[in-house]
């Protein structure tokens, strides 16, 4: 690909066109003209005739749910880049690590009641999520430890054993549960959804996609020789071990962090980094960065569409993002001209 910089100022052109149409979108139809209006008041200051009804809907009700969307879907992307190229396997995902079914159970736990009361007190159902995503993410790292090594096959069979685990402990919980509102709650936040973004809550989910971002620009050519295989890798004298375990870490970070404010959605992480493979090619220091523009795009897309497609009723953002990745997942696995690395 001779000109990676286009198709990356395509896609930053395609985020802003798709976050105004966010804005513009939803029950009370609101004009362009309107939502430049709102942004030009809070942005830079300027006079407008915009109704306080119009300024609300706009800036405290969709556009911090646009922005959340799009600080998820990048940051699940790029994740799913980093977690593809540590196991080198095309099926890897920002949960494969059981991530998602830690912070799930956690989320659980902690809004039905089943936590102790001293805990329950002081925690948030997000703060809940993320420790207990963190819970599961370090004992899978235990398991994966061999010796100064940390072993991607039991990595991968810890992260799966775990996924049950933690699946099985979230389906117990709901099922003795006695309250029928909190539970239905629940199950529609364990779908993934985006509903009450406020900007007091966007800074820690976009300072980790930040984080994400950056380091995983950094370690580009690392990731390049990850792709041939450890000992080659190594050869090169990249530091394979201590890149394993920084991609782990960072990939729990920038996960748990973003499961616990938004649930678990699925396939974002797997299917955008492979469309941008077709895109752009297989070189990180251009995958990583059209995957976070990707994939911002991407669950922009489904969230407008989980907002607009039933009337007065909204469907989890994840359902959507299930009915649009099966399709082009398996489309993808019947090209022959595909190369993942």
């Amino acid at each position: 690909m001779k000109r990676p910089w286009l198709v990356g100022l395509g896609l930053g052109a395609a985020l802003f066109g798709t976050v105004g149409v966010a804005v513009s979108v939803g029950s009370t139809a609101i004009g362009w003209t309107n939502v430049y209006e709102v942004l030009g008041r809070h942005l830079l200051g300027l006079e407008t005739d915009v109704s306080p009804t119009v300024d609300r809907i706009v800036w405290q009700l969709r556009l911090p749910r646009a922005v959340l969307a799009g600080i998820v879907g990048g940051g699940l992307s790029i994740v799913g880049v980093a977690m593809q190229t540590l196991v080198r396997n095309p099926l890897a995902e920002p949960y494969i690590l059981g991530i998602s079914s830690g912070a799930s159970a956690g989320a659980s736990l902690f809004y039905l009641g089943f936590l102790p009361p001293l805990l329950s007190e002081t925690l948030t159902m997000p703060v809940a999520a993320f420790l207990g995503g963190l819970a599961s993410i370090s004992l899978v790292y235990l398991v994966a430890q061999d010796g100064p090594r940390v072993s991607v096959a039991r990595l991968l069979l810890a992260g799966v054993a775990m996924s049950a685990l933690m699946g099985s402990l979230t389906s117990f919980i709901t099922f003795s549960s006695p309250e029928p509102d909190k539970l239905r709650a629940v199950l529609f936040w364990l779908l993934g959804s985006l509903n009450g973004a406020r900007w007091i809550e966007l800074p820690i989910p976009a300072l980790a996609t930040g984080l994400g971002l950056i380091c995983l620009l950094g370690l580009a050519r690392p990731l390049d020789a990850m792709l041939v295989g450890e000992e080659p890798a190594q050869s090169l004298g990249m530091p394979v071990e201590a890149l394993k375990k920084g991609i782990i870490v960072l990939a729990a970070l920038v996960t748990g962090t973003l499961v616990a404010v938004s649930g678990a959605i699925g396939f974002v992480g797997l299917i955008v980094p492979h469309a941008v493979r077709l895109l752009a090619g297989v070189p990180h220091r251009r995958l990583v960065p059209l995957s976070f523009l990707s994939g911002a795009i991407f669950l922009c897309w489904a969230d407008i569409a989980a907002r607009t497609i039933l009337p007065a009723q909204e469907l989890p953002v994840g359902i959507l993002t299930a009915l649009c990745g099966v399709p082009f997942f398996l489309a993808l696995l019947r090209r022959r001209n595909y190369r993942f690395g």
